[in-house]
Parts: C-alpha cells; structure tokens; sequence
C-alpha cells in the first residue's frame, strides 16, 4: 500500500507541474485532464501526507523514550504521547485503504435522473411523484442542485415521467445504485375494499457525459419544436419554446421543455443525449464483463426489482442485500443514506474481492 502510495504523491508532484507548464494551459483538453486527474488524487495525497507526519511523530517519540529513564517525569507522557500517535496513525491508515480501493471512473460526476412510472396506473404515476420528490430532498440536504428537464404529469396529480440533471460533489457515487425497479405496495385511495395493491416505477441514473468524451455531429440530429406544456405560466404553451432532439445513428429521443427559451431547452437536452450515448458506448464496452457477472450473481440491470417500499408496514427492503428499514416516512422525507452507505460498503467490498482475485 505504502509504495502505491508513494507512486500517487509523485504523479501529483508531476501533475501540479504540468499544470504550470505554459503549453498545457493552452490546450484545453490536456488542461482538462491534468486538472480532472489532480483533483482525483488531491485528497488521497493529502492524507498520506497527513499520515506521513504522524509517523514522523511518532518515530520521534520512540526514540525519545528510548533514550530516558522510567523513573524521568517525561517518560509517561512521551507512553502516552506514543500511544495517542500509533492510534491516529490506524485511523489514517484505515482511511488510506479505503482511498485507495479501486474506484468507479464517474464517481466525481453529475447524474441524469430519470424516473418513469411503469406498472400500476394513478397508483404508479403518484410514487413516481413521491420518489422524485425523496430524490430532491435528498439533493437539497447534500447542496447539490437539480433541475428539471422534462415533466410529464399524470391527470390524477402524479409524474407519468421526469428527467433532471444534479449538479454536486460527488452525485453519481451517491446515487449510482439507485437505477432500476422500485416496487410499492399499499392501500390506494381509490381502493375501496381495502386491498393491498402493488406498483412499480422505473429510475434511471446516468452519469453525464464531458464535452470531450461525446461529440454530438448536428448533421446526425433531427429537431423538433413545439408548444410546450405543463407548469412555467402562460408563455410557456404560447411559444414553440421546447425541444425534442432525435439522434438518428442511436435512436435516442431527448425532449426538454424546462426554459422558456428554446436555445436553453436544446443546449440541456444534449447534456442528456450525451449522457445517454455514453452510456450505450459503456454497455457495449462491458458486455463481455456483464455476461460473465450475470452467469455469478444475475443480471442486475434495470428490469431486476431493486427495492420495496411497503405502506402497511413503513418497511423500505432493498433485496440486492436484503436490507429492511422500517422507517418509511423518514426515507421518503430524503434520508436515504441509512440505505446508501450499506450498499455502497456492499458494492466496494464486492470490488475489493474481484480484484483480489486478480480481475
């Protein structure tokens, strides 16, 4: 660990040089990258360095203990002294191991949410509502931004679909295990005899693509204008303002109809497109990968039920590790990482053993 270690202070000794250099500060892409990797490693070096100067100390300390007496009024204080440092060293340490474990390339990215009401009607389309709603709490109590793109309303008050994009530190290695089938069971309002009904809705999250990864050609677009429809007052359903981009190579269907502008809703709406293209590229890259993870441990894709959210109960069971909460209101207000961190522990550890394993 320790000569991994050393290796990554070296590259940021080299990075933060480069970065001076006055032809890389004149590409931009090369700019881009030296930055990007810096601002990966920074805080990875920066606690090594930390734990550096704590076993600094406390090899200082050994040696002044080696050289008094037991009788010296010092000597206790430099055992204590001694003690204090070897335990914040294996804090460091500990911290280090983590830092270190293998890392997800887009953990540092924004995320596209996508949440779509599937199976169950009203009833599916009022939980789409209800889970976009806990996603938004979510990002407001961590200060990131989100901001919707697309909105398709259901006539019974709830979300047929929703697109937005989230803007942070660290959103996508947050949420980045929350795409697939979220499954709720409870009593609708409508249900007069009482009878527990089941729904599900479907989330999507994307990491957005960088300007420099995906390169979207106009001439491979097909845009449309129309009215739009919806919240934002009068002039958003007078004026063709929204747009729907069709990315002909793919197929891929973007609409975005947020801004009254449709500069701004074609410009956001290629912030998803790109985001989408990129994950097509990523799947095929690791099919071969998912295949043989399918053949372990199933497919894990978005049409595998990921989580329950049960009424009757106030009971929210994430079935990838069989994790039940029985705090439902709470997790729906936005406290979601009583059910984040497992998962997140559960996947690095998952990492950690595969490469182990020398994958």
């Amino acid at each position: 660990m320790i000569e991994k270690l050393a290796e990554l202070e070296k590259t940021h000794e080299e990075l933060t040089s480069r970065l001076a250099d006055p032809a890389v500060i004149g590409d931009r892409k090369a700019y881009t990258e030296a930055s990007k990797a810096l601002a990966e490693i920074g805080p990875t070096v920066a606690l090594y360095r930390r734990w550096k100067g704590v076993e600094r100390e406390r090899q200082e300390t050994e040696e002044m203990l080696s050289g008094l007496p037991k009788d010296d009024d010092l000597f206790a204080m430099a055992q204590e002294e001694r003690s204090r440092l070897a335990a914040r060293s294996a804090e460091i340490e500990a911290e280090l191991r983590t830092e270190i474990a293998p890392k997800d390339p887009n953990d540092a990215r924004n995320v596209i949410l996508e949440i779509r009401a599937g199976t169950g009607g009203d009833e599916a389309s009022l939980f789409a509502a209800e889970l976009f709603r806990m996603y938004t709490r979510y990002a407001e109590q961590h200060g990131w931004k989100i901001e919707v793109l697309d909105l398709s309303e259901s006539s019974a008050g709830g979300i047929k679909e929703v697109s937005a994009i989230i803007e942070g530190r660290g959103v996508y290695s947050r949420l980045k295990y929350e795409g697939g089938v979220h499954r709720v069971q409870r009593v609708p309002q409508t249900e007069a005899s009482g009878r527990i009904h089941t729904s599900a809705v479907t989330v999507a999250v994307l990491p957005e693509a960088e300007d420099i990864e995906v390169e979207v050609d106009e001439k491979d677009l097909r845009i449309d204008r129309y009215c739009s429809s919806g919240p934002g007052g009068q002039g958003v359903n007078t004026t063709y303002s929204a747009v729907r981009l069709t990315h002909l190579p793919t197929g891929i269907v973007v609409s975005c109809q947020d801004e009254r502008s449709q500069i701004k809703n074609k410009a956001k709406a290629l912030r998803v497109l790109k985001a989408r293209i990129l994950e097509v590229e990523r799947e095929k890259a690791e099919s071969a990968v998912v295949e043989e993870r399918r053949k372990m441990v199933g497919s894990g894709d978005r049409s595998e039920k990921i989580r329950t959210y049960n009424f009757p109960q106030s009971r929210v069971t994430d079935h990838r590790i069989g994790l039940s909460l029985y705090q439902l209101p709470v997790v729906l207000e936005g406290h979601l990482d009583p059910l984040i961190e497992p998962l997140l522990a559960h996947f690095q550890a998952e990492k950690m053993a595969e490469q182990a394993r020398g994958h």
